[in-house]
């Protein structure tokens, strides 16, 4: 088939329309992590899918100045859907940003990291591809009850209930409603 990338190729794949395309394999989107993303973080990893291009996995953009010229309008959302992202470890980081105008740099875990320069000091030896296959300890919904089994009983008072302090009386005062109770007993008229 030929492209722009291999003109030796021939033929036409009338089957598409014509362009690049996304790919993300089954594994990323049957796998248990990619069904608890939440719609935003499942929306962004996309946007970095979309990014790839064959050899740039680890210079990829999240930051709101791209994604703003992309239809991203809240910086918020940005921010938790890339937290979820980094925690369930479909994408990794590989430069951090700072201000006033560095952009933080991420690779998709489901794909090798490329070799570029500019990675942040053990970056490169920290990534680890399939990352998102192992369950991590982010975004897991709680369990219904603890792993480990019941666990200790809840806290109480070591010495039975709680004693009040005054005695009160189970019958309502016939007094004024703002009178405080007297703990003195009831006289008898």
């Amino acid at each position: 088939m030929a492209n722009a990338r291999n003109p030796k190729r021939t033929g036409h794949d009338a089957s598409r329309d014509g362009g690049g395309f996304v790919a993300l394999p089954w594994s990323v989107l049957d796998c248990p992590a990619y069904a608890l993303l939440s719609h935003p973080a499942r929306a962004l990893l996309f946007e970095l899918a979309r990014q790839f291009v064959r050899d740039n996995n680890g210079r990829l953009l999240a930051s709101f100045a791209y994604l703003s010229k992309r239809g991203w309008r809240s910086r918020d959302v940005i921010v938790r859907a890339k937290r979820e992202l980094l925690e369930s470890r479909f994408i990794f980081e590989t430069v951090m940003g700072h201000r006033p105008n560095k952009a933080s740099w991420y690779a998709v875990t489901w794909r090798a990291l490329d070799k570029l320069p500019g990675y942040d000091a053990g970056a490169a030896d920290c990534f680890q591809r399939g990352a998102y296959l192992r369950p991590s300890h982010g975004l897991e919904r709680p369990l219904i009850g603890p792993s480990h089994g019941q666990g200790t009983p809840p806290p109480r008072p070591s010495h039975g209930p709680i004693k009040t302090l005054l005695p009160t009386s189970p019958r309502p005062s016939h007094g004024h409603h703002l009178e405080k109770p007297s703990t003195a007993t009831p006289t008898q008229h």
